[in-house]
């Protein structure tokens, strides 16, 4: 699976941190807040035909959903790991995934990224994937700010 890694203005904010593990990865930098920057729009393309991608990344309200809003435009299914997007701000966050849900993206949790990836217990990678959800994650906050119909309250 391709993986793009995109850095906003990397001279000012710094750099991806190690423990994304990230660091064999092709980087590009950007000023953009989408990442659909032209070197990554034509990276896509000599990777096939990609019909989905399964998004994450920080400040939710501004690269992740511009990114969402562009990658929906030009068609691609667009699966957000709501989990594994954040924000400075709970309410920022909260109001960018529903404006992604809104706009036709699908809301999804690590934990389910991971399985539906596995398809089965049979798949190699399994016993490492089983082993990384095994342990409860950390809150991610969200859920208090939603209420039980998943709307913001």
């Amino acid at each position: 699976m391709p993986v793009v890694v995109t850095e906003q203005y990397p001279k000012g904010l710094g750099h991806t941190v190690p423990e994304l593990g990230v660091k064999d990865e092709k980087v590009f930098s950007k000023t953009r807040f989408s990442m659909l920057i032209p070197d990554v729009e034509k990276y896509l393309k000599q990777c096939g035909d990609i019909k989905s991608v399964i998004l994450c990344g920080i400040e939710t309200q501004a690269c992740v959903l511009q990114t969402t809003l562009d990658l929906l435009e030009r068609n691609y299914d667009v699966h957000v790991i709501a989990d594994a997007c954040s924000s400075r701000s709970m309410v920022d966050r909260i109001y960018a995934l529903q404006r992604m849900k809104e706009a036709g993206a699908y809301l999804t949790t690590s934990e389910s990224v991971m399985l539906l990836l596995c398809k089965d217990a049979a798949h190699p990678k399994f016993r490492e994937v089983q082993k990384v959800i095994w342990e409860t994650a950390p809150d991610s906050g969200l859920l208090s700010g939603l209420s039980p119909e998943g709307t913001p309250v």
